[in-house]
């Protein structure tokens, strides 16, 4: 995927750097360099992540809600089922919201995005399971439903808004995520809410080891709690980011 990515990324440097050559010569380079990564960075008002963070955290809502009223169950009781329902229901909510702030809109369709965001899925899932396994998750057949959907929903918390936005562009994934540097209100929504989720989990797992013998301490209770709670303190988190980070532009405009 790494190798993919990589080559990805060198075709588009390629690209952009032949229309650059064309249009414009020495100084003037690094200002169409500039336009473009402006450009390439997709917009995104107050109200627009206020709507986007509020939808989601309704699609959230309405999973437990279903999963307790419809099903009469939680994490507790039922888990693996608890998950997927939660992850069924965010996927075409997370899916469609970010697929409208896609970069480089006029080289990248709508469903083009939808399609990145479908492919994350299932990429996000794995990587988070083996990040999982290799902290300690149990291995075991009665676990691998538990676990698989566990994956799912860290995958639709962190890889998928990415892959819809983003999209192949290694460099802005390693700049978000690896240097935590997002360049745009969209790009904070990225960053706080995928960070709200892996820390809100890492601190769900430490009561597990603990001799308590309470029915939430087993995998991956503790864990979806913990990263349910880091994700919708997130959200709340980031819509304040925006608004910071909006305001601080216009002062630098005035």
């Amino acid at each position: 995927m790494v190798t993919t990515v990589s080559f990805s990324c060198l075709n588009s440097i390629g690209y952009l750097i032949q229309i650059m050559d064309r249009r414009k010569k020495g100084s003037e380079k690094t200002t169409a360099s500039k336009a473009s990564v402006a450009e390439a960075s997709p917009a995104i008002s107050a109200s627009e992540a206020f709507t986007v963070n509020l939808l989601c955290g309704v699609g959230l809502a309405l999973s437990l809600w279903v999963a307790n009223t419809v099903y009469s169950i939680n994490l507790v009781t039922d888990p693996s089922l608890t998950l997927f329902i939660i992850s069924i229901t965010e996927l075409p909510i997370v899916i469609l919201l970010y697929g409208c702030y896609r970069q480089n809109r006029q080289r990248c369709s709508y469903l083009r995005a939808v399609g990145r965001g479908i492919l994350g899925v299932p990429i996000g899932a794995l990587l988070n399971s083996l990040g999982a396994i290799a902290l300690g998750a149990p291995v075991t057949f009665q676990h691998v439903a538990k676990t698989l959907n566990w994956s799912l929903m860290m995958s639709l918390f962190t890889i998928v808004p990415a892959s819809c936005v983003l999209g192949s562009s290694w460099a802005d994934w390693k700049r978000i995520f690896a240097q935590t540097k997002p360049n745009g209100s969209i790009e904070y929504l990225i960053c706080l809410q995928a960070y709200g989720a892996v820390i809100g989990g890492w601190f769900g797992a430490w009561p597990m080891p603990l001799d308590w013998e309470r029915p939430w301490q087993e995998w991956p209770i503790s864990v979806s709690y913990g990263t349910l709670s880091g994700y919708l303190v997130a959200l709340v988190a980031s819509l304040g980011f925006v608004l910071a980070h909006r305001r601080l532009q216009h002062v630098k405009k005035e």
